[in-house]
């Protein structure tokens, strides 16, 4: 009994031996063979024959491996020792990136070069590839997709392992399968195709005719490995993973929208058998055949227009009648799958339609999805808040999400009833004809914009309430019953200007300036001024994009003008550019009036000639009246009076001169001379500027003065423009300032007993002294300044 069991135990370790046994060792001997980076147990043998290598005794053993950088002549970047001519294991690590050609050396061989090599191998790095195919073409992967049990697959093994050629003991390879439930397998299908023992030898290997009749719908995982037992196994040689779906249900279809705003597309999935046709198309609605959703021509699978004509032994369908791009032939993808696309546009009913798949050949074989197509919707605004003046740039914009276009119309006082082009307003829109519309391309994220110049109308706009319309289609307001629009309301007021002059009255060489406002949005206006034999006709101004204006009359400008009052009629040109136009001799043109020469007539009749074409019905002109007056430049200073040395005080005046001239002051001594650079000056002075400002009824200045150094004497004060060469003078008095005496206090002590008289002391009396000699000097010289003022005046 004892001797029984002993001999199953040593049994069964043979039988363990045999399980782990690594495989064959494998001997090279030939020339340009190729060994693979992982083999194991790898004898080198010098061989025999021609095909052998050259070896150079009989005794001679190989030693090494030598790879080189450029195998012409290039120097050695990796070798590779053997112990007797044998390796263990061909490693990574040894090979590292270095494959391809190695010569072989002895250890007989003197030197690395290659000419002494006995020979050489090729080492490569083992590559196995695997795919999923149709059984039925080899050339359809379905990897990454779904397939029905219908089809037949088979897995394809590709491999550079050709160096295996022949040899019986080459290592064989096995594909393992993971099943949906997670399990692995070796055997696979309903007819359990096996997986394992696959020769690889540089050959394709097909493991074929894999039924799915039967397998569990879910997804598959596939992976050829390298077994226990052979040289590779464990090592990262394996192949990567492939996966395919096995689907339950043998036709489906799907959308992926359930809703579609019209104007956009839709695309349907169809999931059948692989490189399948089928029929899909819009069930009947009983409607016209635009009003369909449309299959997009030119797609992948598309193979025409389905008819009754199936031919068996093509399997296909051709088009032998008129093209109907809601029913068509379309052919599956080795997957067992097809996307199409459906295209809507603003002549697609809004209904629900059913989208179906059928095989033409069993058509109780079949799937359908429900696409509902709705109407879009269309929103216009208008840029600012609401009001405009006529002439000015509404901006109209909004979105339509109904169509590719949107139609705009207007509608308002004894302008039609169905409405009129904007930019036409005497064509009225009475059909559907697009032209008759101003139509603007709605972009590709749905908004659209129109911008409406009121001043380029083909005929004028009377102010008051307006409504725009904006439309999905070309369609009149008494046909908008079944389409999508909206509605902007505007008002739109009558142009109209403003102006003002800098002053009233202008001193001669001053500036004149003439401000204001014109309302609708013009370009420029046009300035006209009128004065005693003075024309400046039609002088353009640009107006800026607030609507305001602004014209400089030079101080060159007004200093040669007479004095006198003149007349400035300034001109809003309204739509389609000035009414009134002057040539250069001085002749006015405008519709309906007779030519006027400006020039030929006084001032105030031609500021009335201007006006009266102006008003002319014909003229949709407006304007605004002003006038000014030049005076002769002026200037004058308030009384001064007597002030007290080292005060400080202020000198003012009036002017007709402009707001913001400035004015040039000096304040002297009158009895200021040379002085010896040895003394200190006698007397003091001050000079400085002064900005005219605006006043009541007059503009006014003043400069303030600081009398500290001022001795008591007559001064001359002289105001100068230079704008306009104005001069003005005055004189005053400088004073000794009054002495401030503080009452003195005497305290007498007396006996007790007896009462203190305080005793207070008058303030003492300061003479007053007149001006010294040097004034009496200065004023004989005021007398003489004053009467060439008088003189100038």
């Amino acid at each position: 009994m004892k001797s029984m069991t002993k001999l199953m135990v040593v049994a069964m370790v043979l039988a363990a031996a045999l399980v782990v046994a690594p495989a064959a060792a494998r001997t090279i001997d030939t020339n340009g063979t190729t060994v693979y980076v992982g083999e194991e147990n790898i004898n080198f043998a010098l061989g025999v024959g021609t095909n052998g290598f050259v070896s150079p005794s009989a005794t001679a053993v190989v030693n090494k491996l030598v790879h080189y950088s450029d195998p012409t002549a290039g120097s050695i970047d990796n070798t590779i020792y053997t112990t007797d001519g044998k390796l263990s294991e061909l490693t990574k690590s040894a090979v590292s990136t270095k494959t391809g050609p190695y010569y072989v050396f002895t250890n007989e061989t003197s030197g690395v070069q290659r000419s002494d090599a006995v020979g050489y191998v090729n080492i490569e790095i083992p590559d196995v590839t695997l795919d999923v195919v149709l059984n039925n073409s080899r050339q359809d992967s379905v990897n990454g997709k779904s397939v029905t049990r219908d089809n037949l697959l088979a897995f394809k093994l590709t491999n550079n392992l050709n160096g295996f050629a022949g040899d019986a003991n080459a290592p064989k390879m096995q594909i393992e399968v993971t099943l949906p439930g997670g399990g692995v397998t070796t055997t696979f299908g309903s007819n359990n195709v096996g997986l394992k023992n696959i020769a690889v030898d540089g050959s394709t290997i097909y493991k074929g005719g894999i039924n799915l009749t039967d397998v569990e719908a879910g997804t598959y995982t596939a992976i050829a490995k390298w077994p226990s037992g052979t040289d590779f196994y464990g090592k990262g040689f394996d192949s990567k993973s492939v996966t395919f779906e096995v689907l339950t249900k043998k036709l489906a279809i799907s959308s992926n929208k359930d809703k579609v705003v019209r104007g956009n597309s839709f695309t349907v999935t169809i999931t059948g058998e692989s490189k399948q046709q089928y029929r899909l198309f819009v069930k009947d609605a009983s409607i016209a055949s635009e009003k369909y959703p449309a299959i997009a021509t030119g797609q992948n699978g598309l193979k025409g227009a389905y008819n009754a004509t199936y031919n068996a032994t093509l399997k296909g369908y051709y088009d032998e009648g008129t093209f109907n791009s809601r029913d068509m032939i379309v052919e599956t993808t080795a997957g067992g799958t097809r996307s199409i696309q459906f295209n809507t546009n603003q002549s697609t009913d809004d209904r629900q339609f059913t989208i179906r798949v059928e095989d033409p050949a069993k058509t109780s074989t079949y799937d359908e999805v429900k696409v509902k197509i709705e109407k879009g919707e269309v929103t216009v605004t208008a840029s600012g808040t609401g009001v405009y003046y006529i002439g000015e740039e509404i901006t109209l914009s909004g979105t339509n999400t109904d169509s590719d276009y949107v139609y705009l119309f207007l509608t308002g006082p004894n302008l039609g009833t169905n409405g009129v082009k904007l930019d036409a307003l005497n064509t009225e829109v009475v059909n559907g004809t697009a032209s008759t519309f101003t139509r603007e391309t709605v972009e590709i994220d749905d908004t659209w914009s129109y911008k409406w110049d009121t001043s380029n109308l083909e005929r004028m706009l009377d102010a008051g309430g307006y409504t725009v319309y904006a439309v999905a289609e070309p369609r009149s307001k008494d046909k908008l019953s079944d389409i999508k629009y909206a509605t902007v309301a505007v008002q739109l007021k009558s142009a109209f200007i403003t102006a003002t002059t800098s002053g009233a009255t202008v001193a001669k060489g001053d500036k004149l300036t003439i401000t204001g406002t014109a309302q609708g949005d013009p370009d420029n206006v046009f300035v006209w001024i009128f004065g005693k034999n003075y024309y400046k006709l039609q002088q353009s101004e640009t107006v800026e994009s607030d609507g305001s204006f602004e014209y400089k009359l030079e101080s060159g400008d007004t200093k040669d003008m007479s004095s006198g009052q003149y007349f400035v009629v300034i001109q809003h040109p309204m739509n389609g550019g000035a009414g009134v136009t002057a040539n250069a001799t001085g002749f006015i043109f405008a519709q309906g009036i007779t030519p006027v020469n400006l020039k030929s007539l006084p001032a105030s009749d031609a500021a009335t000639a201007l006006i009266n074409a102006l008003d002319s019905p014909y003229v949709d002109d407006t304007y605004t009246k002003i006038t000014f007056v030049i005076d002769e430049p002026q200037i004058f200073i308030d009384p001064i009076g007597d002030k007290e040395a080292g005060s400080k005080f202020t000198i003012s005046g009036t002017t007709n001169l402009a707001v913001g001239d400035k004015l040039i002051i000096d304040v002297t001594s009158a009895a200021f001379q040379p002085t010896k650079k040895t003394e200190a000056s006698g007397f003091g002075s001050t000079s400085g500027t002064a900005t005219v400002e605006k006043g009541d009824g007059t503009n006014k200045w003043s400069f303030e003065v600081d009398a500290t150094g001022f001795k008591p004497d007559q001064y001359i004060v002289k105001i100068e423009s230079v704008e306009t060469d104005t001069t003005q003078t005055a004189n005053f008095n400088v004073v000794e300032p009054k002495p401030t005496t503080q009452p003195t206090t005497v305290t007498t002590t007396q006996p007790a007993g007896t009462t203190t008289t305080a005793t207070t002391t008058a303030p003492a009396t300061t003479p007053t002294q007149s001006p010294g000699f040097g004034a009496l000097v200065a004023l004989a010289g005021l007398g003489a300044v004053a009467f060439l003022v008088l003189r100038r005046n």
